[in-house]
């Protein structure tokens, strides 16, 4: 009853001209952001702080979260549309949007992104209003061996993300790890793999690798075979899903709204991870796992349904304990402290117009962003009807903009370059890139985890065996390692027997 007296509450912030004004420059400003490679949420809340400085608090707080969780929307367009995912956690949504969109299915492909990111953000909001402070406690069990174990089953089940072969995957993924350890160590503050070069200290972009190997990659591809002709891409398609995808949605939908509104609770796990985990997930329990990376339904809904609630279930920590649970939280944590408001245990009492109105803002913006998205789909598809030769001009601008916009550093495109001939050359040896960004994204934070672990427990590894949640991800990660060996067993026995 006190979760529901308090969101009415916030409803009647929420629904306030100022408060709908504000949640919808929000989510609008969001969107347009998420769309537009190399930009994201983390850059849109910085720049707004000078902004929002002096504004009523709780007015300030709706329109930032609005501008977060819109970003997880709009990240789908470019990633769909040019294979560019312009933040990590619109990664995983490429893995099958873009082949939807090849197939000339690109207005389905961002209306199943539309739908399932209000599911995951209407999801998340319902289980943040009733259980943030118990789950603010169990994010705190988590410590870094937990960390380093649910990282650990994210890699484990990086066969899941190969096309017919579980060691090219590894070594993808190794080589990920590699560059991932270019740079200042952290611990230590010695420079690594930098060959003397002051521009590695800060080690690689993310956003370099990721336009390379996708977005460039794709280029060099179109240009390489440019005599091909792709007579469906320009074909956006019907919206219209049938009433057998809708069917193909529910599980996806059902099942990582909840997932990726847990994962976000974990200060530092972010929507990368989930949306990772949630095609992972979906693929691993498919009946035609085969369907995956070709166009699969099941694979846009599940990391959009995940990312988006991933992006919630981070206010979980940010407003019950005043942890960050991801770097654009850790930003909104410090405007929020700008404005004079502390984030805690006591932000519930102290300021319950900040903390209701915030997730009953929650409600009101993702149903803006359905209402706005849905209508823009076919406007925002016909990007796919540009001529080729200016569509490939138009990514190269957009990754080289992305790009220096971020470092205006021109070694950073050097760089780009490179990891885009990479990408290509990955394509036709047929090296899976997924293993490469994923194993590029959590090293670093792997990396931490692993060492903090072994401090606690005096350089033992058994730290990981003694404590049960860390042990139980470990099983989970051998099993999930195992997994694709056993299955291959199980088919070419069914296969025998039919046979037989």
């Amino acid at each position: 009853m006190e979760a529901l007296e308090g969101l009415l509450t916030g409803f009647q912030i929420a629904f306030s001209f100022h408060g709908i004004l504000f949640v919808l420059i929000g989510v609008v400003v969001g969107t347009l952001i998420g769309m537009i490679p190399g930009l994201g949420p983390i850059t849109a809340i910085a720049v707004m702080i000078p902004v929002i400085y002096g504004m009523d608090p709780t007015l300030a707080l709706l329109m930032m979260a609005g501008v977060y969780y819109g970003a997880a929307y709009g990240g789908a367009a470019s990633s769909i549309l040019l294979n560019a995912p312009g933040v990590s956690e619109a990664v995983a949504t490429t893995f099958d949007g873009y082949p939807m969109a090849q197939q000339g299915k690109a207005g389905k492909a961002l209306a199943i992104a539309a739908i399932s990111s209000f599911v995951g953000g209407t999801v998340g909001v319902i289980l943040l209003t009733f259980f943030a402070p118990t789950l603010a406690k169990v994010a705190v069990s988590f410590g870094p061996p937990e960390y380093f174990m649910l990282m650990l089953m994210g890699l484990t089940a990086i066969s899941s993300l190969s096309e017919g072969s579980t060691i090219r995957a590894l070594i993808s993924a190794t080589v990920g790890f590699m560059f991932a350890t270019i740079g200042i160590d952290a611990q230590t503050g010695t420079p690594r793999f930098t060959f003397d070069s002051p521009h590695l200290t800060e080690g690689i972009d993310f956003l370099v690798v990721a336009l390379g190997l996708f977005a460039l990659a794709e280029v060099c591809s179109l240009i390489l075979n440019r005599k091909e002709r792709l007579t469906d891409q320009k074909n956006i398609g019907s919206l219209h899903l049938t009433k057998k995808e809708l069917h193909e949605m529910k599980g996806p939908m059902g099942r990582q709204s909840i997932l990726g509104f847990l994962i976000g609770v974990l200060p530092g796990a972010g929507g990368t991870i989930a949306s990772f985990l949630g095609y992972l997930t979906e693929k691993r329990i498919a009946k035609n796992s085969d369907e995956f990376g070709k166009g699969s339904v099941k694979g846009v809904a599940a990391p959009e349904t995940a990312n988006n609630g991933s992006s919630t279930g981070a206010f979980v920590p940010l407003l019950s304990l005043g942890i960050p649970g991801s770097g654009t939280t850790a930003v909104m944590l410090g405007a929020l402290i700008v404005l004079g408001i502390q984030p805690g245990p006591m932000l519930y009492q102290q300021h319950p117009d900040v903390f209701w109105g915030v997730i009953a803002s929650m409600y009101i913006g993702n149903i803006f962003l359905l209402i706005l998205n849905l209508p823009l789909i076919p406007y925002i598809s016909k990007i796919l009807k540009i001529p080729r030769p200016l569509l490939i001009s138009l990514v190269i601008v957009f990754c080289i903009i992305g790009v220096y916009g971020i470092s205006f550093n021109t070694f950073d495109l050097y760089l780009l370059l490179g990891f885009g001939v990479l990408g290509y050359l990955m394509r036709l040896v047929s090296f899976p890139a997924a293993p490469f960004i994923l194993a590029f994204i959590l090293g670093g934070m792997m990396e931490q985890s692993l060492r903090q672990s072994l401090t606690i427990s005096n350089g033992s590894l058994m730290i990981f065996a003694t404590r049960p949640v860390a042990l139980t991800i470990l099983i989970l990660s051998i099993l999930s390692l195992l997994f694709p060996y056993f299955q291959n067993r199980w088919q070419k026995r069914n296969r025998i027997r039919q046979g037989l």
